[in-house]
């Protein structure tokens, strides 16, 4: 969120007192226009008043050929920047945006959103719109086909086919936001942190540019109509179309919230002599692997005798310690015992543990009919160890 370069950091500290001063002042007058804006009906009159006290709260909305606005058009399909996207429009024009994430109610509500009452798939969705739009007294749609915000500066995410669905002919819009010495939009931040940073800094400017109503083609399928209208938004915006989606940033941002949390502290809780040995190859391990390292030395203190890499490709896979562990001894990730000499570092693996081993390598012909150790285990791992053994000779015995 905040500049990279010094000289707009210090601008930016020198500013933080007259900014909180605008913080607050701007608190108390948000109220005033959330009010003014819920008591005025829809008309050309109150988005002028609206506007004018949003001015006051240092949004300014620039718009950019009005007249190619289409009257007659009943979708809008517009890039998403910011969470406050559709209540900047609705500044310049009478539109509605369903909610489609987040509980319904007075926030839903208050946030400029319309409820559908629809909560289950995409094609009831789509159904609830077709039918809205079929009353000609309905104000057009908003829908952001991205489903997610982005900066607005590298790409737009792939847009969804579901809202090209509803009629045959949508209009796009597209929308670029600036502000001075602070980001303006930053994922995975709740929409009143954006708020606030928005009553923070000096001024947010929204430039709004109208295209020419594009309709769909004969015989176009919705997914190809979805990329058409992409490609034209990119190329208005001067940004890529990529292929990337909104559940790939959600997953995206679910790797990143698990890596700011690394488990440091169960490495360097464990006694130094119980640690496995790292190969060589891993002593320089980058930062984003530091989480897989920890998970691999987990499992390696259960199944010593895997190789390192091969848990470290499976965890890559997986990231789940409980799933690789299964993997190994369920035979879905092939691999070749390590030797005792490998790990010499490491527990000495139990006889159960090397029965195991060579189970894998084909010498278990049958089921052993005697129990792995003769009297019960005080250690967790050797009794899981035991157990498990138990289970790779069964499944040996009955994939021969």
């Amino acid at each position: 969120r905040f500049p990279a370069d010094g000289f707009l950091l210090l601008a930016l500290l020198l500013y933080a007192p007259v900014g909180l001063c605008l913080l607050v002042l701007r608190l108390f007058i948000g109220v005033h226009v959330f009010l003014v804006s819920c008591a005025l009906p829809d008309s050309v009159l109150r988005r002028f008043i609206v506007r004018v006290m949003c001015s006051v709260l240092g949004l300014f909305v620039r718009q950019s050929d009005p007249q190619l606005r289409d009257v007659n058009v009943r979708v809008y399909i517009a890039n998403h920047v910011t969470q406050f996207d559709h209540n900047v429009i609705n500044l310049l024009t009478s539109c509605n945006t369903p909610a489609l994430n987040g509980a319904p109610g007075f926030i839903c509500w208050s946030r400029g959103f319309m409820e559908l009452g629809v909560t289950g798939s995409r094609a009831e969705l789509v159904d609830s719109l077709k039918v809205y739009s079929s009353h000609r007294g309905n104000p057009p749609l908003l829908l952001f086909p991205e489903e997610a915000a982005t900066n607005g500066r590298a790409g737009l995410l792939r847009f969804s086919s579901w809202p090209f669905s509803i009629l045959d002919v949508v209009q796009p819009v597209a929308l670029q936001v600036q502000r001075p010495l602070i980001t303006v939009s930053v994922a995975d931040s709740s929409w009143i942190t954006e708020l606030l940073w928005t009553f923070f800094v000096p001024f947010t400017v929204y430039q709004v540019r109208w295209m020419p109503s594009v309709p769909r083609r004969a015989e176009e399928l919705s997914e190809d109509f979805a990329l058409r209208v992409q490609e034209l938004l990119a190329v208005e915006l001067g940004v890529v179309s990529t292929r990337l989606t909104a559940a790939d940033k959600t997953e995206h941002m679910k790797r990143l919230r698990h890596t700011s949390h690394l488990p440091f502290a169960p490495a360097s809780s464990q006694p130094r002599a119980a640690r496995p040995r790292m190969p060589s190859s891993l002593t320089g391990v980058a930062p984003e692997d530091v989480q897989i390292t920890a998970m691999a030395r987990r499992v390696k203190e259960v199944l010593p005798h895997v190789p390192l890499e091969v848990i470290r490709i499976d965890l890559a896979q997986t990231n789940c310690v409980d799933t690789t562990i299964a993997n190994l001894l369920e035979g879905r990730v092939p691999f070749f015992p390590e030797s005792k000499e490998a790990g010499t570092d490491l527990p000495a693996p139990s006889t159960s543990q090397a029965a195991a081993a060579s189970g894998i390598q084909g010498s278990v012909a049958v089921p052993s009919s005697k129990p792995a150790t003769k009297q019960f285990a005080k250690s967790p791992v050797e009794r899981h160890l035991s157990l498990q053994e138990r289970k790779r000779a069964l499944y040996d015995y009955a994939r021969r």
